[in-house]
């Protein structure tokens, strides 16, 4: 399956001033947290990567907001320290706005484990979903998904190899969790699932 959809359109606050993330063939990428506020209240904070000539024009800040729209990356982090799953948002286009917040992912890409069903503490259905999504010239990224309720128990049927297309937004959450004799908080990123369809391939 050839990377068709993966599209990703954010508006929000820029969080913090851009850091080196890596350098590459084309030179130096940078990484900066835009804050997305749900209708809720509830933020999500999201890592955007952007090239060194794009993080020079973060320095003109001519409106409160900003928009960014790309790709979802995943980058599988060896280091051992922090996630083993990294997941940025490889930006295209940004441009400061006035307009409203916006978290809007859309994903067409493989299940490449069995989907797996439970129920949260408060009773609700979930279900994880794990998406390679395939780049151009064969790379493959790895989105984390959760669905919800009827869309959960029908993505639960899907077996591995089954193509997918996903809609729904990128969601920074807080965990605990225990290292050594430590509870650490650390911060999970996937797509919360609004719609998710099994799709031919």
């Amino acid at each position: 399956m050839d990377r068709v959809n993966d599209i990703v359109r954010l508006c929000g606050e820029v969080a913090g001033a851009p850091e080196l993330s890596h350098t590459g063939r084309d030179g130096a990428y940078y990484k900066f947290p835009l804050s997305v506020r749900r209708l809720s209240g509830t933020e999500d904070v999201i890592n955007v990567v952007i090239t060194e000539a794009q993080a020079r024009s973060l320095e003109i800040k001519a409106a409160p907001r900003l928009y960014v729209s790309g790709e979802v990356r995943s980058f599988n982090n060896r280091t051992g320290t922090g996630p083993k799953l990294v997941i940025t948002v490889r930006a295209h286009e940004l441009e400061f706005t006035d307009r409203d917040f916006e978290n809007s992912v859309e994903l067409t890409g493989t299940l490449c484990r069995e989907p797996t069903l439970r129920r949260t503490p408060m009773g609700r259905e979930i279900s994880d979903l794990m998406l390679a999504v395939n780049r151009p010239y064969g790379r493959s990224d790895y989105i984390p998904c959760i669905a919800w309720g009827a869309v959960a128990r029908r993505a639960a049927q899907w077996p591995t190899g089954t193509a997918v297309a996903v809609t729904g937004r990128i969601q920074s959450r807080q965990y605990i969790k225990l290292e050594g004799d430590q509870s650490v908080e650390k911060t999970a990123f996937e797509v919360s699932a609004v719609t998710a369809e099994a799709v031919e391939s």
